[in-house]
């Protein structure tokens, strides 16, 4: 057998005001073909995975580029098109193949196409024809369109979120690959549209009971390959967005879309208490403060760099201030501009410095203050889960008593190895406060005493109900209160 596999993964907030080119691909990830490292990225598993399927099968794997932006707005068109038609000509070199396996996101938009893997996938569907399976992992965060579903045979989706299972359904999607290749199954996919959009986290009730739920199926019931929720992604403004339930059968497409709807309208009927409890800064400062013993940790949630936002939002870190904490770490800050400040000064430097909420209202106010520069990190990375993720050039600077990193390449928490890589214990603080919206709850939470979810300012269009959809359906909870209620009152 000989498979082509590559990655071309974005997350991709319409409403983010930071606009992403090919620096920003080449900040994260850019790996032309033999240059992908050993550990995989979020959404190059299939790269990795495939390098050891290739040897216990004997089978050729060629790898084309694989590479990945950390999620901002919208992407350039120019930037698109040329990895897009990068990958497309080392398919094409490629050919004959007898399969396409792929890392794709699920949520990139790019100047001029609003379904950007749709028309990725159709193009490569073109070059290959009909008969050569085409395959791909993607995150849930994301639209699952008719387009996408018509190029491709079956997709998977990671299940967990935070996403620590990305290599584990990389398995999934080569395991169905070589079934299918070897003549064992058909994989077809059948579509639920739950018709709603929320946040599914798995760290809590009701998801972590949902999704053990639907992969006990997938042990019990021979017919079914894999089940996925498509979580959707609110802040992408696109005609298809919204949650989704995909079941992948052998050749079972009636019974797929009967469990598929079954399995929507059961997570419909839970539509609102998935999210995690949220208070304002001013209550998450107040109860970490009073806390017997740390680290308390306050996530930022919705000034999360994962989700496209800058990741420069102040409003905690003023509160803090303006309170007098101490024995307090923040990370990140993401700006740049200081960051060059910082370095051109040099460790030890105590200088006058203005730093964050430069990119959109909502964020907070810049904060001006004399401060000391701790310790500079070239190329900074931390730890997330099996892989690495840069935050770029990075200083740890001190403020009145607080600990603060600052960080050029937009990255959200994933691992406490943010704080020790810039000479901060993190399990020595009092409170840390980061920016993510659940990914850090895998890591954070073995050294947390407590976490809280803190809504601070507006970064983030996380309320559908009154975000400015101009291109996004109307007809999905919240934005009404029951979407399937005319087909109740027909029924």
């Amino acid at each position: 057998m000989r498979i082509f596999t590559a990655a071309l993964a974005t997350e991709t907030n319409t409403f983010s005001p930071i606009c992403v080119d090919r620096r920003a691909f080449e900040a994260s990830l850019y790996a032309p073909p033999g240059t992908h490292p050993e550990t995989p990225t979020l959404c190059s598993a299939p790269i990795t995975v495939g390098r050891r399927i290739a040897v216990e099968k004997g089978w050729e794997v060629i790898e084309g580029t694989a590479t990945w932006a950390d999620p901002a707005g919208l992407v350039n068109r120019r930037t698109y098109e040329e990895l897009r038609d990068e990958i497309l000509e080392q398919l094409r070199a490629a050919m004959p193949v007898d399969a396409v396996v792929l890392g794709l996101h699920g949520a990139m938009v790019a100047d001029g196409y609003e379904d950007t893997e749709g028309d990725f996938l159709s193009r490569v569907r073109e070059i290959v024809g009909q008969d050569i399976l085409v395959c791909a992992e993607l995150d849930p965060h994301s639209h699952l369109t008719a387009k996408r579903r018509t190029a491709a045979n079956f997709f998977v989706y990671f299940k967990e979120f935070p996403h620590t299972d990305f290599v584990d359904r990389a398995e999934d999607l080569w395991r169905i690959a070589i079934d299918t290749l070897e003549g064992r199954v058909k994989p077809v996919m059948s579509v639920f549209d739950c018709r709603m959009i929320d946040v599914f986290p798995t760290s809590r009730e009701p998801m972590r009971s949902f999704v053990d739920k639907i992969m006990a199926m997938e042990k019990s019931d021979a017919d079914i390959l894999s089940i996925s929720v498509i979580h959707g992604f609110m802040a992408g403004d696109v005609p298809e967005m919204g949650t989704k339930l995909l079941v992948v059968t052998d050749n079972k497409p009636d019974k797929g879309s009967a469990i598929a709807r079954d399995l929507g309208l059961d997570l419909f009927s839970k539509r609102g208490t998935f999210i995690m409890p949220q208070i304002d800064e001013k209550q998450a400062v107040s109860e970490a403060m009073a806390a017997a013993s740390g680290p308390v940790v306050i996530a930022d949630l919705w000034d999360n760099p994962g989700g496209g936002t800058a990741g420069d939002a102040t409003v905690i870190l003023r509160e803090l201030l303006d309170r007098g904490a101490t024995d307090t770490a923040i990370g990140t800050i993401w700006d740049p501009m200081a960051v060059q400040i910082c370095m051109a000064a040099g460790e030890g430097a105590e200088i006058p410095l203005r730093f964050g909420a430069k990119s959109a209202p909502g964020t907070g106010n810049p904060v001006d203050g004399l401060v000391k520069i701790i310790r500079l990190v070239p190329n900074a990375e931390m730890r997330f889960g099996e892989s690495f993720a840069p935050f770029g050039d990075a200083a740890h600077i001190q403020l009145d008593g607080i600990d603060i990193i600052l960080n050029s390449t937009r990255a959200q928490s994933f691992d406490p190895s943010l704080f020790s890589v810039m000479g901060i214990d993190p399990t020595t603080k009092k409170i840390l406060v980061i920016k993510s919206t659940n990914h850090f709850y895998a890591s954070f939470s073995k050294i947390a005493s407590q976490i809280l979810y803190c809504s601070a300012g507006t970064p983030y269009p996380n309320n559908p109900a009154r975000t400015p959809y101009r291109r996004a359906r109307k007809d999905l909870w919240p934005m009404v209160a029951d979407p399937f209620a005319e087909e109740r009152k027909d029924a």
